[in-house]
């Protein structure tokens, strides 16, 4: 008996003794790896090292899909450089959200003033800030979108690929704007003319901004 406890001690005072050891033989179990060993990002840290990191970041949603009460994506691809091949055939894709009411009109008006007004004006004039009446860094003013018979004659479509893509040297603002936003854009512009939108010429096919959904109108809970 004397013997059994002289070894149980023995073996007590060798784990104790192990135990103490600063020598890490396993890096042991984490229940939640995630939070130990934390991917999280601090904003506008660059990101042109993630990938190397293993890291697979592009800020794009994933393609195919659309957020939930949203319109449709648009069908058409952006042009290459030196065609307009797309931006011809927006000529027959039609606006598929119904006129403003007040509540939308009030909204992009804050839309158009905060990511158009700097360069078209307040009034859709092309008298922004950035060329200011000649006074500004712009050595030409941009389009008068409320009066220029080239804007008014535009398809509906066409303005919104300018929107979406950029055109010229206009940015793009597809990537600031959902695609319900840029159409209301769209009819917010036709307001500001006096007119409705441009109709697609007689006898050619109409594109709706979304294959599956025949009127093209936002989809409550509609995904791909």
């Amino acid at each position: 008996m004397k013997t059994l406890s002289a070894i149980t001690v023995l073996f007590t005072a060798m784990a104790a003794f192990e135990s103490c050891s600063d020598v890490r033989r396993s890096p042991g179990l984490d229940y939640m790896p995630d939070m130990r060993y934390s991917r999280a990002y601090e904003t506008y840290a660059p990101h042109d090292n993630l990938k190397a990191r293993g890291i697979n970041y592009t800020g794009l949603p994933v393609a195919g899909t659309v957020k939930r009460n949203e319109a449709f994506p648009f069908s058409l691809p952006k042009d290459k450089e030196g065609d307009s091949t797309n931006y011809i055939l927006a000529k027959q894709v039609t606006n598929p959200l119904p006129q403003l009411d007040t509540a939308q009109t009030v909204e992009t008006e804050r839309l158009y003033l905060i990511n158009c007004g700097i360069c078209h004006g307040t009034n859709l004039d092309g008298n922004g800030p950035l060329f200011n009446g000649g006074n500004g860094p712009y050595p030409a003013a941009p389009r008068n979108l409320a009066g220029d018979p080239y804007v008014k004659n535009l398809a509906d479509g066409q303005i919104f690929y300018s929107v979406t893509y950029g055109k010229g040297s206009m940015g793009a603002y597809g990537s600031q704007l959902t695609t319900s936003q840029r159409w209301r854009l769209v009819h917010y512009i036709r307001a500001k003319q006096g007119a409705g939108a441009t109709a697609p010429a007689e006898g050619t096919k109409v594109i709706t901004s979304g294959a599956g959904n025949a009127a093209g109108s936002d989809s409550a809970g509609a995904k791909k």
